[in-house]
């Protein structure tokens, strides 16, 4: 079975972010993204890595514990990682919204996802 990947919107009291969350063995890696990934072309996004979650944020929206607000899932589909280093995670994401390579690289002030050109890729050498 394919590992899968979600994009959840959180509306919070205290304002909304977007989880990019990653199904690596029994957990999801997750980021928390400080805009909507709506397509290739809404990116860049910055990033910032934050704790591991349950894979029932796989099927899940709704309230959050404590009344912190809610979530609901605006993608969700399959993922290969292709490359993982402690800088670098490049994904083939197949979802409704984001399909195609994309990397989350490690910055200076955190993290960024990026859309990634796959002919770039390849006739690099990376």
């Amino acid at each position: 079975m394919p590992s899968r990947f979600v994009i959840l919107h959180h509306r919070l009291d205290s304002g909304e972010h977007w989880d990019l969350m990653l199904e690596r063995g029994e957990v999801l890696l997750t980021w928390q993204l400080l805009r909507e990934p709506v397509n290739r072309e809404s990116l860049p996004i910055p990033a910032r890595r934050i704790g591991d979650h349950r894979k029932a944020y796989l099927d899940y929206e709704g309230p959050l514990t404590g009344n912190r607000g809610t979530v609901r899932r605006v993608d969700s589909g399959s993922l290969d990682i292709v490359k993982n280093t402690p800088k670098c995670l490049r994904l083939v994401l197949k979802g409704k919204r984001l399909e195609g390579l994309f990397t989350l690289q490690k910055v200076d002030c955190g993290w960024v996802l990026e859309a990634t050109d796959a002919s770039a890729e390849t006739s690099s050498g990376r």
